[in-house]
């Protein structure tokens, strides 16, 4: 009979999780990719404030997903006109 590290079988066991769901927490360069942006630039966007800061696990630094998406929709749009639609449709009345 072999004996296994706690930690090596716990590892092995987390790896082949067959749920689906998302991480709520990400790495800085998982975070980075989550909102389309390099690495770099998520660096400038977090020290100017227009993405969150992280939360401190120990030594990791974990963006949380829900605080990304909130600062990702605060983002301003480039004028494509769809903002206008938006709210012209909102003010129109419906047609049956």
């Amino acid at each position: 009979m072999c004996c296994f590290d706690a930690d090596v079988v716990e590892a092995a066991s987390m790896k082949s999780d067959t749920l689906s769901y998302p991480p709520r927490g990400l790495s800085r360069e998982e975070a980075a990719r989550y909102v389309g942006v390099g690495s770099t630039l998520f660096d400038d966007m977090v020290a100017d404030g227009r993405m969150p800061r992280p939360k401190h696990v120990n030594s990791r630094a974990i963006w949380d997903r829900v605080a990304l998406d909130i600062a990702f929709s605060a983002l301003p749009d480039k004028d494509n006109g769809l903002q206008q639609l938006l709210e012209r449709s909102k003010r129109e009345p419906t047609r049956r």
